[in-house]
């Protein structure tokens, strides 16, 4: 039955038609229990015997970390930024997880077969609204206790009035959360309009780490927060905790009280529209979801990222923006490698703010000593490789079909080399920018050592793309230690590999200049090797796409 057919309850079947696919689906629904079990299970046991571990040895730590210092004050001072910040990502998430996904995701099956009879759609898309829900506030109460615990491991508060100030952000904002997302999942309209919004969402993100960090270094904007507060139910959410925290939100109750009302009835309303989503929007997102999940069994995660990525995309598209066209064939991979980024925008946005982030953890490391300082450096160069390797998803193009490459002049292996030129360069700009502040502050070496980077790092971007499918087999090699079967280490240590090979050269070398100052012989032997990685890099992809073009 299509949607335009108007109902009538003579036309209703629903209750035989559901109790059919019971029985259908009643040995099929056995064996996924029995598996969602045994992951279940499996899930259960490593959390026990490893994550223990790992949550004392932090809670220790933090406890020690805590007790030393004026932590416990800037963690005050940080909180009504924070959890504004917080909440607003949370919505901004879920937005975008409803451009291809939503809460209202039947299997595909159902929405190509059973919406099409004449089957009563409150009864066959309520249930699966109400188990979005269900999971999104199991979710959030589990962040609340961990708040909470947070709140009290920290000193900030007790552990009884952590917990209560937490409950209700908790409750509430996973399911406006919800909301939110069912009303992207219903309106094509909207999606348009939150794909359009996104670079100035994540702008305001931005602003909000910024506010974070003055805040919790002392520089505080009284006025700005407490209309952040007051704003909306991300505000309303952060005031019970703000209070537990001893800060000021005197008329909390008042907050919750809003809060609790805006959520039931945004609840109860979506709950009733949850029967509204077109069915193409179902078919759409059962697809990609169905893709999604296939690809991930198989570890093909590059595949799974490409579904999203087409199911993200603008239906619009963007302008026809052009460059002129090079005169000599040697320039032609890098004009279409700068054509590719100036259609998509949103690529260098986004390595623009990874690289942000990565010159705000280079700062604090060169504050730190010790393993702390190169826990940061590692940090800092690993967002580098994230924010170079958004500017070379042209190379990762051409290496997913090889039939694309039929137009180049250039051997396969010489064509990849040639993707590396833009992502270094541009890479070496945004770098040289992100310099600029520390050069004014009198660490002019920044200028140089963040540049420099770049190099390997798109070297390294490129071999990634030639490595080839993704080797599972190497899951169940089987090598038995005392500690266990490694031979999953041995598939991470495959799969990271480019991006373990620049970073370990680069920090090392980048925590010797921190460590013993910025002379003429550190900063040469930075530059030594960042030029001899890049050079292996650039060897083992010519290697990798030579042996990638043989197969």
């Amino acid at each position: 039955m299509s949607e335009e057919t108007a109902w009538t309850t003579e036309c209703d079947r629903t209750s035989e038609t559901l109790r059919w696919l019971r029985d259908k689906r009643r040995g099929h629904r056995s064996r996924r229990n029995r598996d969602l079990g045994m992951i279940g299970y499996s899930l259960v046991l490593l959390a026990g015997g490893y994550g223990t571990t790992f949550v004392h040895r932090f809670a220790r730590r933090l406890q020690h970390a805590a007790a030393h210092g004026d932590a416990v004050e800037a963690i005050r001072r940080a909180l009504p930024a924070g959890l504004v910040l917080l909440a607003l990502g949370l919505a901004l998430i879920a937005a975008r997880d409803a451009l291809w996904r939503g809460p209202v995701l039947v299997p595909g099956p159902d929405a190509a077969w059973l919406l099409s009879q004449p089957v009563d759609r409150t009864r066959v898309l309520h249930p699966y609204f109400r188990l979005s829900s269900g999971l999104a506030v199991t979710g959030g109460l589990l962040c609340a206790v961990a708040g909470g615990v947070l709140l009290h491991l920290t000193g900030v508060s007790s552990l009884g009035p952590g917990l209560a100030g937490c409950l209700p952000a908790g409750l509430c904002l996973p399911l406006l959360a919800v909301v939110l997302a069912l009303q992207v999942e219903r309106r094509a309209g909207l999606g348009v309009r939150v794909r359009a919004a996104t670079p100035y969402a994540v702008l305001l993100l931005v602003a909000l780490v910024a506010q974070t960090g003055w805040a919790a270094a002392g520089r505080r904007l009284p006025v700005l927060e407490q209309i952040e507060l007051w704003s909306g139910p991300w505000g309303w959410a952060a005031q019970p905790v703000v209070h537990a925290a001893g800060g000021s939100a005197p008329a909390w109750p008042v907050a919750v009280a809003l809060l609790v009302v805006l959520t039931a009835a945004a609840t109860w309303r979506a709950h009733t529209a949850s029967a509204t989503v077109p069915t193409r929007q179902l078919r759409a997102r059962a697809a990609t979801a169905a893709t999604v999940a296939s690809v991930l069994w198989s570890v093909e995660l590059r595949a799974a990222k490409l579904a999203v990525s087409e199911a993200l995309g603008s239906n619009g598209g963007h302008a026809r923006r052009r460059l002129p066209m090079p005169r000599s064939r040697y320039l032609v991979v890098v004009w279409r490698d700068a054509v590719a980024l100036l259609r998509a925008p949103g690529r260098v946005g986004s390595a623009a703010l990874w690289t942000a982030a990565a010159a705000a953890i280079a700062g604090l490391a060169a504050s730190l000593d010790g393993l702390t300082r190169a826990a940061a450096v590692v940090m800092a160069l690993t967002l580098g490789y994230l924010a170079v390797g958004r500017l070379a998803e042209p190379a990762r193009l051409e290496a997913d079909d090889l039939r694309r490459s039929s137009w180049s002049p250039f051997r396969f292996a010489t064509l990849m080399l040639h993707h590396a030129i833009v992502p270094a360069g541009l890479g070496a700009v945004l770098g040289f920018l992100a310099a600029v502040p520390f050069a004014l502050n009198g660490g002019v070496e920044a200028l140089l050592l963040m540049p420099v980077c770049a190099l390997p790092f798109a070297s390294a971007s490129v071999l990634a793309a030639v490595r080839g499918p993704v080797r599972s087999e190497l899951l169940f090699i089987g090598i038995p230690t005392p500690f266990g079967d490694v031979s999953f280490f041995v598939f991470l240590l495959w799969y990271a590999a480019p991006l373990l090979i620049s970073v370990t050269g680069l920090s090392f070398a980048l925590d010797a200049v921190l460590a013993h100052g910025s002379g003429v012989d550190a900063l040469g032997c930075m530059v030594l090797v960042a030029l001899a990685l890049t050079a292996v890099l650039l060897l083992g992809a010519s290697h990798l796409a030579n042996k990638l073009r043989r197969r």
